[in-house]
């Protein structure tokens, strides 16, 4: 099971940081995305990373100003947000998918099979 936490109303410009805790059997490895479903969109991925934390990836909109990482001892992964625009306005989910190795990834939500319940940000300009 996923959990996220951490949205909020911000103004842009402003910075947040986003949760995700993971319950359950978390004995093998998984990789870890982000994603976020903006009103009247599809769900795209906004950033991913591997079960060694060594490989990432990041959509070209968050490029810079996103940043993913997680702590596999505490069963977190988190996605730290900063110069947040308005068009960043999203519900955030974070996913997980077991992986065969430390450094795969998948940055298509088709790929992941363990969803979070999401969690709403909203940036005011």
């Amino acid at each position: 099971q996923l959990q996220a936490s951490g949205g909020g109303l911000v103004q842009a410009g402003g910075s947040l940081r986003l949760s995700c805790a993971a319950s359950g059997r978390t004995d093998r490895s998984y990789a870890l995305g982000w994603f976020r479903q903006a009103p009247g969109k599809e769900r795209d991925v906004v950033a991913a990373i591997s079960w060694s934390g060594g490989s990432t990836y990041y959509a070209d909109s968050v490029t810079g100003r996103f940043t993913i990482s997680r702590d596999n001892a505490k069963k977190m992964v988190y996605l730290q947000m900063n110069s947040l625009k308005p068009e960043d306005t999203a519900v955030y989910y974070c996913a997980a998918r077991l992986v065969p190795d430390f450094e795969t990834y998948y940055d298509s939500e088709v790929e992941y099979r363990y969803w979070g319940q999401g969690t709403l940000v909203t940036v005011s300009s």
